[in-house]
């Protein structure tokens, strides 16, 4: 009888250490994505993110930064996935080897906000490169992100067409606040100054004070973002098959419908492009 009891004591604790152990293997099941400020910001991730688990198991870490920063980050190998919004830097990653292949995923635009006493004079303009130019002749006060980012990226191949000098002005009128897009909003909202940010970001910011949309409309605004796995043939240790399992169900049917349904403040955020693999 004592035997009997330690036997059946013995498979219940070892019936105990299976089941845990499985539980932890399970919530450890994870991939890391390399992502930009404005799909954390926007609260685009808090709502994908959970239906994406719902229905694979598999947990998103998201490591929020400007892009130039997600893809020097993807670069060393320190991310599964990278969805970013800077075409050129994106078809630079897979051209050099980093990137098994790019997907769009889904866009939205660009738009300048600025005070609404407007001293620049570019209130209701479409013509983006034309408001930047305006803006820099009455050295009105305006805030950069200046981190790398996709939206700074855009933002200078702005001032370039212009043919403004930013660098030359840093400090003056211009400013670089060296952070993230919400950070940016807060400190252009502090001093009453224009700047550039993603639509997704600017209606999910609630610190707005005197600042307001004063430019849209203009296509060298759109927003494209795009999706890529990180080489695990360069990187082994990449997890490639729940990376791109988290790729295949952004481009799907599912994960397109998930990305039209999330709103900000009632409007839509994010609008899906996406074209299936192989088309």
């Amino acid at each position: 009888m004592r035997r009997r009891r330690i036997i059946l004591l013995l498979s219940m604790a070892l019936a105990c250490i299976v089941a845990s152990t499985r539980s932890a293997v399970a919530a450890e099941r994870f991939i890391t994505v390399a992502s930009t400020t404005s799909t954390e910001n926007s609260g685009l991730f808090q709502f994908l993110l959970p239906l994406f688990q719902r229905d694979t198991g598999i947990e998103v870490r998201v490591v929020a930064v400007g892009t130039g920063q997600a893809i020097a980050l993807a670069q060393r190998g320190d991310a599964d996935v990278l969805f970013v919004h800077h075409k050129p830097s994106e078809e630079q990653f897979v051209a050099e080897g980093f990137g098994v292949a790019r997907f769009d995923v889904m866009y939205n635009d660009f738009v300048v906000v600025g005070p609404r006493a407007d001293p620049a004079g570019v209130h209701g303009m479409t013509d983006v490169v034309a408001a930047l130019t305006k803006i820099a002749a009455a050295h009105a006060p305006f805030v950069s992100r200046g981190d790398d980012s996709g939206t700074h990226k855009l933002e200078l191949s702005l001032w370039q067409a212009a043919g403004v000098d930013v660098a030359a002005a840093s400090g003056t009128w211009y400013r670089e606040a060296g952070a993230g897009m919400g950070a940016t909003l807060n400190t252009a909202s502090g001093l009453e100054a224009y700047s550039l940010t993603d639509r997704g970001t600017w209606l999910s910011f609630t610190n707005r004070g005197n600042l307001a949309i004063l430019v849209e409309g203009d296509r060298r605004l759109l927003n494209q973002y795009g999706v890529i796995l990180v080489n695990p043939a360069k990187y082994p240790h990449v997890k490639a098959t729940d990376g791109q399992t988290f790729i295949d169900w952004l481009l799907s049917d599912k994960g397109q419908q998930a990305i039209a349904a999330f709103r900000v403040a009632g409007e839509q955020a994010f609008f899906p492009n996406a074209q299936k693999r192989g088309s």
